[in-house]
């Protein structure tokens, strides 16, 4: 544990938790010491340790030591380092809070740090994948029980007694016999000099002391300073002498500046300097795509002198890229056969045999991200040394890439975490921090690179475009006994290979070989579709285009055969079981030990039963009104989800009410499950109803809320409810943050189905309903 020596840094936090960044806080350079509803708690084991999980797995594993993690001051006040980004999950309160509770320390008296970017001191930083509870729990309860040992030995050394006699309890250290009380902060420096305990001897707490975990009495450490105004995002960051730069970028993916004249640019009042941004051949990974940078005293100047540039652009060998003719051409390979990725039976003899075929093809265009705050990085490059402010969710990633572009030792680059204003995996990748870190190198001095809203849609890492085809055999008693799925789509995989035509097995793993249901012929295939730009993870994934398109032939079945879509539904997952897919080679599985999470079709049937027992499925609602139900598993979580719709004679369409079930293991905070959940109804709403980036001549056709719009305050649900399904007591954590996504559309599309009788199989739903 790292020892405070100047408490008086930490005060004046009594009324709400102040976010600073380790690597500007002064006090620790160079010290050597240093309404929904909720089913119920969450239930673990004493030690918690029957499962194993993937972290070690992920690029610099976990760190276990309070050293790292935990400072104690003097004045008993206990600062916890927070080492993923925060976006709206409460990933920063969760974690800090796991350290806590088994600390045995008093949340009033914690304080969050957010760590800078250094992987080797602090493990993997991804914060992406809904991976940090399930990764994380364990570590910090590890890392707090350390840190409460390490305060109970100290203790027993100075009253001279032994260890099993003490016992830490709300901030202090008792001795049981006597009554004898120490402050944490009295036992601070004593309790630094400590060894740190073996993992193998820590003794965890029991779950029935818990005062924080499972609770949901603890709000975001950052809400103060959200709702006052006071939080700071990438866009706050301001240092002496700054430069603000925007960057026109290529309009084709993969295209180049030929000529560019900046005369007129360098007239705006402000603009200082316009200069060519080196780009990388597409594809790069995350390196910036190159173009044309206006530097001035403010980002309005920038903009203008942008404005003014006169650039002669090579598109490259994507110019000719059609949204409509691509469309095509993925239906067209949805229709052939493909790379077989799953096969079990015969499909073709019982597809053959069947007594009635039911075809679907489901389509999904591009999506872009656009969170609330557009890509935006500070860079200040001095020799071999640089530092980033950036709202990343790598910052552990965004260190190695910015030590490689500029060619300068790792250790000498410093990100600092900022606040983000959601990110939805497009800030996991750091081109625009690369970009600041490549002007500043230039220009000698601190840089901000803004990218505007149309810069984010049209220079983006959009979620990949799909066609879904889904063939249903059934025989004459209505059981499907044969279902062929093929899923066409451009691979993530594209941004870092040229040539990449399948997908790669982390994306067929999402919702495709991975087919729960109990069907003897089964054959997923994947033909191939080449990336015409940039590709990158989207929140959920490949599982959107996935549920739509199985959830949606789920209630197409049951239409054909006069069946409930719930029962349907749950005839198809089968009996409870854990599924068995050894016809599946490279299964991936969110990166996590088959043995800990495997694919339980048990869980599954659970959230079905209970978003349709807690949802009122089959209640009576008024003409114009529909009900449609989906489930899904996703990030090792399962969830299922009932839309209510209304649409009306002209076509409009409303969400009165949504119920969701989701079972994700082991939770912390149920309160951020709840606005997750929350959350993912919204955007969820939004994409299906609006979402669709297309392209002609190579070119993205939107670039701002005009054309690519999200729901607003009165388009949203009117009431989401969230049922959480309580663990077993072994149930290791899940995803939460991505889950609640790929239910939602299906949900939607089949409660309108119900309402109208027409069904949608292309998103977004747009004027398709339009009388």
């Amino acid at each position: 544990m790292n020892i405070l020596t100047n408490p008086s840094k930490l005060r004046g936090f009594e009324k709400h938790v102040k976010i600073e960044n380790v690597s500007r806080r002064s006090v620790l350079k160079g010290l050597g010491l240093a309404g929904g509803f909720v089913l119920a708690a969450p239930v673990m084991t004493r030690q918690a340790f029957a499962y194993e999980t993937g972290a070690g797995q992920m690029p610099h594993g976990t760190v276990v030591d309070p050293r790292v993690f935990v400072s104690i001051a003097s004045d008993g006040i206990v600062t916890i380092i927070a080492h993923r980004a925060e976006m709206g999950t409460g990933v920063r309160t969760s974690l800090p809070m796991i350290v806590a509770e088994e600390m045995e320390a008093d949340w009033k008296r914690v304080r969050v740090q957010q760590a800078h970017g250094d992987e080797v001191k602090y493990g993997n930083q991804d914060t992406d994948g809904s991976r940090s509870t399930r990764h994380y729990l364990i570590p910090m309860r590890q890392i707090g029980a350390s840190a409460r040992t390490m305060l109970e030995q100290a203790a027993a050394k100075r009253w001279g007694v032994p260890a099993t006699e003490v016992k830490a309890v709300d901030h202090e250290v008792v001795h049981t016999a006597s009554g004898r009380k120490l402050g944490f902060g009295e036992l601070a420096a004593d309790a630094a000099k400590q060894s740190v305990p073996s993992v193998e001897g820590l003794k965890l707490k029991d779950p029935k002391d818990f005062r924080y975990l499972g609770k949901g009495e603890i709000s975001m450490v950052d809400l103060h300073d959200i709702t006052t105004g006071a939080a700071r995002y990438g866009a706050d960051v301001r240092l002496p002498s700054m430069k603000y730069a925007v960057i026109a970028r290529p309009p084709v993916t993969g295209g180049k500046v030929v000529s560019f004249d900046g005369s007129e640019a360098m007239k705006v009042s402000g603009v200082e300097k316009v200069l060519e941004v080196k780009g990388w051949p597409w594809p790069s990974k995350f390196q910036p795509l190159g173009g044309v940078a206006v530097i001035a005293r403010n980002t309005g100047a920038a903009i203008k002198g942008r404005d003014a540039l006169k650039i002669t652009w090579d598109d490259g060998p994507n110019a000719k890229y059609d949204s409509i003719a691509y469309r095509g051409q993925l239906e067209e390979a949805a229709r052939k056969p493909g790379l077989v990725v799953r096969k079990e039976g015969d499909v073709d003899a019982a597809l053959k045999g069947a007594d009635k075929v039911i075809v679907g093809e489901y389509y999904l265009p591009h999506l872009a991200h656009v969170a609330m705050e557009p890509p935006v990085a500070v860079a200040d490059v001095k020799g071999d040394k640089a530092e980033i402010w950036a709202p990343v969710q790598s910052a552990g990633g965004t260190r190695e890439d910015v030590a490689k572009t500029l060619d300068i030792p790792q250790e000498n680059v410093t990100v600092n975490v900022t606040l983000l204003g959601g990110g939805f995996g497009r800030k996991s990748k750091c081109d625009f921090a690369l970009e600041a870190a490549l002007l500043s190198k230039e220009l000698g001095a601190p840089v901000k690179v803004q990218w505007t809203r149309e810069d984010d849609i049209r220079n983006g890492f959009l979620h990949t475009v799909s066609v879904e085809r889904v063939e249903a055999g059934l025989d004459k008693g209505g059981k499907v006994i044969a279902w062929r799925h093929r899923s066409v789509a451009p691979s993530i995989a594209s941004t870092f290979a040229a040539g990449t035509v399948h997908q790669a097995p982390f994306e067929l793993g999402m919702g495709l070989v991975d087919m729960p249901f109990e069907i003897a012929n089964v054959q997923c295939e994947n033909p191939e579709a080449a990336a015409h730009t940039r590709v990158g993870w989207f929140r959920s994934v490949s599982n959107i285009p996935r549920a739509f398109a199985v959830q949606s032939m789920v209630a197409e079945i049951a239409q054909a055969t006069n069946r409930d879509p719930k029962d349907m539904l749950l005839e198809l997952v089968g009996a409870p079981r854990i599924l068995n897919l050894t016809s599946v080679k490279d299964l991936w599985n969110y990166g996590e030990p088959y043995e800990s999470y495997p694919i339980d079709t048990g869980r599954l049937r659970k959230v079905v039963e209970l978003v349709a027992d807690k949802g009122g499925w089959g209640r009576a609602v008024p003409k114009g009104h529909g009900l449609g139900i989906a489930a899904h598993r996703s990030f090792v979580s399962y969830i299922a989800t009932i839309v209510e719709v209304a649409v009306d004679e002209k076509g409009k369409l409303t969400v009165p009410r949504v119920d969701t079930a989701i079972d994700c293991g082991t939770y912390v905070n149920p309160e951020r499950i709840q606005s997750q959940i929350e959350g993912t109804a919204i955007m969820g709403l939004s994409l299906a109803k609006y979402g669709a980036i297309t392209f002609k001549d190579g070119k993205v056709q939107q670039g701002n809320f005009d054309d690519f719009p999200v729901i607003r305050i009165d388009e949203s649900p009117g009431v989401t409810n969230v049922y959480i399904v309580p663990p077993g007591p072994d149930t290791p954590p899940s995803g939460v943050g991505e889950p609640g996504v790929p239910p939602f559309a299906p949900a939607l599309i089949n409660a309108i189905f119900a309402a109208t009788g027409k069904r949608i199989r292309e998103l977004p739903i747009g004027k398709q309903l339009e009388a």
